[in-house]
């Protein structure tokens, strides 16, 4: 466990240094593992990482399937606490469960080793006839926010997931050491969310919010959950046009890299046979290659972790030309934004 203040210090530090801090919300070790060695701040143990890496919609954590601080529990302790030594590992806590006392649960939780929580499953992603049925019952976000205080008063570091301006309020009161506009769960790959708002109106969205935290506490660490931010380059955006400090994504950092991964490297494998005799790779593999074949295998290489990369990424060719011309330039082309667009438009 580490102990809050010492995590806040990292975090400003990092945002002092680098200009924002990553958050990774986790479904098991194996991505907690490469998320930390890959420099997130901080991770989160959440029932929809459980879910995630099961192949399911991160929304499978609302339904009844399972007891999702349960889960959330047993994934910190089995997979992520006896790993994870150098980075905070946040419980994931859905303070809704009926059949526990917060307070008590929240001593259990800092007694197991957990630096903090997230107030995430969250019931501010419900709207609608059965969100007033939910508060009827006493199920509200309301009790979220008592958790936040609560968790706090434990000295235990807090990230406060919200939505609008009256939930930054109440959670920047209750005393959260990061507050963090959720922007509906993350597009992309096969079983992201089809539905999403534009990059300009999560800016709008966050811009209402960060100002109410500067109203009230500048010093809170003001962040983003996914939504249609799933891209560095659209990071790039948010950092550039809002106060954002920060980052916390889930899909983004297990769910659509191993969709990629797994299926093209399976793919590959179940091709094997078919490879074209006269590329440059095939004929490295099978011994033919020769000295007039390494300025081809160069070019295409380039080609391949460049333009290919970028070609299905809307920014390269539609209005974000200076994202196109820097990442050009990042992988070591020097190509003019005008060669890029003709590139683009040719393929």
């Amino acid at each position: 466990m580490i102990q809050r203040e010492e995590i806040i210090r990292r975090l400003r530090a990092q945002v002092n240094i680098n200009g924002h801090i990553i958050g990774a919300a986790v479904g098991s070790g194996m991505t907690a593992k490469y998320t930390a060695m890959g420099g997130a701040d901080f991770l989160m143990a959440l029932s929809a990482g459980k879910y995630r890496v099961m192949g399911r919609s991160s929304y499978a954590c609302y339904l009844c399937y399972a007891n999702s601080n349960e889960m959330a529990m047993r994934l910190g302790r089995e997979e992520l606490l006896p790993m994870i030594k150098d980075v905070p590992v946040l419980f994931g806590l859905f303070a809704g469960d009926p059949f526990i006392n917060l307070y008590e649960y929240l001593k259990e939780i800092k007694k197991s080793g957990f630096s903090g929580i997230v107030n995430f499953p969250t019931i501010a992603m419900i709207d609608g006839k059965f969100r007033e049925a939910l508060e009827e019952e006493g199920n509200s976000y309301a009790r979220e926010i008592e958790a936040i205080k609560l968790a706090h008063h434990l000295d235990l570091f807090t990230v406060a997931f919200v939505i609008d301006e009256y939930q930054t309020e109440e959670m920047v009161r209750a005393g959260a050491d990061i507050i963090c506009a959720h922007l509906g769960l993350t597009k992309g790959g096969f079983l992201g969310a089809k539905k999403y708002i534009s990059i300009d109106d999560a800016r709008k969205i966050t811009d209402n919010i960060f100002f109410r935290c500067d109203q009230l506490r500048p010093d809170v660490i003001k962040t983003i959950y996914s939504g249609p931010a799933n891209t560095p380059i659209d990071m790039q955006y948010m950092y550039q046009n809002t106060a954002c400090q920060g980052y916390i994504g889930g899909s983004a950092f297990d769910r659509i890299p191993s969709e990629r991964a797994i299926l093209n490297t399976t793919k590959a494998f179940k091709s094997y046979g078919g490879f074209d005799q006269n590329d440059p790779m095939a004929k490295l593999v099978n011994g033919n290659w020769n000295t007039g074949d390494y300025v081809e295998f160069v070019k295409q290489y380039q080609w391949n972790s460049v333009f290919w990369r970028f070609r299905g990424n809307f920014y390269g060719c539609t209005g974000y030309e200076g994202a196109a011309d820097w990442s050009a330039k990042a992988n070591g082309f020097h190509y003019g934004l005008g060669e890029c667009r003709t590139i683009c438009r040719n393929q």
